[in-house]
């Protein structure tokens, strides 16, 4: 496994390096039998260190999982913890995820733009709103059930998880509502 650890402003020894490797390696082999790579952020936000975590697998999941601590390697292991319970609830899910699978999961490519915010418009101006974007990017589509997109959803913590439907190749959407239920965006059904 590949491990990418760094820090934001802040040096980082090799006494953390190894223990980090140590102690994420042993959360990996127990509960995900093939992780491709790991990218471990240190931080400081005020007085407290943080530390941002994200396992890459090679199922196309990702768990991510952040510590706060007023030492780092506290933070460290407040971190591993949630990364452990998140790894544990999942377990059976991400041993068998892709056993009926023959192919690992494939990713398409979308284009992301970052907008600036829209000034409130005079009313001497008559030009319609035209957004400045301030960043392009690229990023990755999974081809994955909508089982899987939930599972991604729950594991990386993120609030929604565009994603290519391997029932019928369209493009879905499923998100964390209001009231804490999962919701699921399907234009073809529509």
């Amino acid at each position: 496994m590949r491990y990418q650890i760094s820090g934001k402003q802040i040096d980082i020894g090799e006494a953390l390096q190894t223990h980090v490797k140590s102690e994420l390696g042993e959360i990996v082999e127990k509960y995900s039998q093939r992780p491709t790579d790991a990218t471990i952020v240190f931080s400081k936000a005020g007085h407290e260190h943080v530390c941002e975590a994200t396992i890459h697998l090679s199922t196309g999941l990702n768990a991510q999982a952040k510590g706060h601590a007023s030492e780092i390697y506290a933070a460290f292991e407040s971190c591993r913890e949630k990364m452990d319970k998140q790894m544990r609830r999942y377990k059976r899910r991400l041993r068998n995820h892709h056993s009926n699978r023959t192919e690992p999961v494939e990713f398409g490519f979308g284009a992301s733009y970052i907008l600036a915010p829209t000034e409130e418009p005079d009313e001497t101006d008559t030009a319609p709103l035209q957004p400045v974007v301030i960043a392009e990017m690229e990023t990755r589509i999974p081809s994955i059930t909508v089982g899987e997109a939930v599972m991604q959803l729950e594991l990386s913590g993120q609030k929604f998880q565009v994603f290519r439907n391997e029932g019928h190749g369209g493009v879905n959407v499923v998100y964390v509502r209001d009231d804490g239920n999962i919701g699921w965006i399907d234009p073809r059904n529509a």
